[in-house]
């Protein structure tokens, strides 16, 4: 059963007995770093060496510098932020299109559930599409309508450099724990990063 990396003694027992209570044969408790390092195969390609397995999921975000030697891993480090991950990229997305419309519209979309459930779901897709493209159109037809009863259609350009200008924030808190893990483990580099998430 793999546990977060940070998971103290009490809660690996917890979750060693929850799955024991569950009929599960529970032969060993193992950090999801190692986890992920074993799925991507890192042993069979490092022998030796430091590992950074980088993990920027939906909500959170952790880093662990691993020691690989001759098939052994141990945990040197871990740190990370609870509080950051793919949703915070996307929410930058929103305010940005919220603010246009603000803008261009003098509306408020704030308190319209449903059009922001749109721009929610349009601005992660956007987010996916900035990773392997220039730029992204985001086109949301009859998107609300205005007291005075025009129906209002969104359509805005996002280029790569405006999203990753909105992001700078979040690119400092991601190397501000990237730090912290490798000044924790005591080293100066790693040999290889395993991205999770």
């Amino acid at each position: 059963i793999t546990v977060p990396a940070y998971f103290n003694d009490a809660q690996r027992k917890a979750t060693k007995e929850a799955g024991e209570m569950a009929g599960l044969n529970v032969i060993r408790i193992i950090n999801e770093p190692t986890a992920a390092a074993l799925a991507y195969g890192v042993d069979k390609n490092i022998k030796q060496g430091r590992i950074a397995v980088f993990d920027l999921g939906g909500g959170t975000f952790d880093i662990s510098i691993l020691d690989v030697s001759d098939g052994v891993f141990e945990v040197l480090s871990t740190a990370g932020d609870t509080n950051l991950g793919g949703d915070n990229f996307d929410e930058k997305i929103m305010n940005y299109i919220i603010d246009r419309i603000q803008k261009e519209h003098n509306y408020d979309i704030k308190n319209d559930p449903r059009a922001m459930q749109r721009v929610k779901e349009a601005s992660e897709i956007a987010k996916i599409e900035l990773s392997s493209q220039t730029q992204t159109e985001i086109n949301l037809p009859y998107l609300f309508i205005k007291p005075d009863g025009t129906v209002v259609d969104v359509s805005l350009t996002i280029t790569r450099a405006e999203f990753e200008a909105m992001c700078y924030d979040l690119y400092d808190r991601i190397k501000a724990a990237c730090n912290r893990a490798i000044e924790a483990a005591n080293i100066s580099n790693v040999d290889a990063v395993v991205l999770v998430g």
